[in-house]
């Protein structure tokens, strides 16, 4: 068995910053972090290269440790939002109940729009119903990249489709769903 080709930290963010960046940033949405996490990615394998067994490429293996710093960084922002509103819960809390904790407000004055709320939960019934229709690969390319926002060369890779195979099947399926949801009775003015 060959032994795995050493690692090149010096070439890393020529050889393959941009894909790590784009990467990051489909996921984050904002180019600071996207940035922050590519870097944490290069010094966390710079601490680790010892560790590389070469069973993947360096590539592969670099975009491992940056999916796990973005699953890091939606966690602490989770943790942080979640103390957040705990604490704006509480305040929010003595302008509904008074001391003894009986409501201040009457329940029709705070509840959102139920006619609208019905109609987004038909839309998506409605929606997975016209899903059911589609091909596997239709179904599986459209919840990949539309439903779960993967990364178009990532959908690529898994399937082992090129591109403009991938928008091809992407745009038939978004065709066939506007044309399911259309005849559903679902248009764009109540989607």
């Amino acid at each position: 068995m060959s032994s795995p080709s050493p690692l090149n930290p010096k070439h890393w963010l020529d050889e393959h910053g941009d894909v790590l960046y784009r990467y990051a940033l489909g996921r984050v949405r904002d180019p600071q972090t996207a940035e922050d996490l590519v870097q944490d990615t290069l010094l966390a394998a710079y601490k680790a290269a010892e560790g590389f067994s070469g069973r993947s490429s360096e590539r592969t293996w670099l975009v491992g440790i940056l999916k796990h710093k973005i699953i890091d960084h939606f966690r602490k922002h989770r943790r942080m939002f979640l103390s957040e509103d705990l604490e704006t819960r509480e305040q929010e809390t003595g302008a509904y109940l008074d001391r003894k904790g009986h409501w201040k407000v009457g329940q029709s004055e705070w509840i959102t729009d139920p006619e609208k709320a019905f109609e987004r939960k038909e839309i998506w019934k409605q929606l997975s119903a016209c899903l059911e229709k589609l091909s596997d690969r239709h179904k599986k390319v459209y919840i990949l990249r539309e439903l779960q926002d993967q990364d178009a060369e990532d959908i690529c890779e898994d399937l082992d489709i090129s591109p403009s195979n991938l928008w091809v099947t992407l745009h038939r399926a978004r065709l066939q769903l506007r044309d399911c949801l259309t005849d559903a009775g679902i248009t764009r003015g109540n989607a």
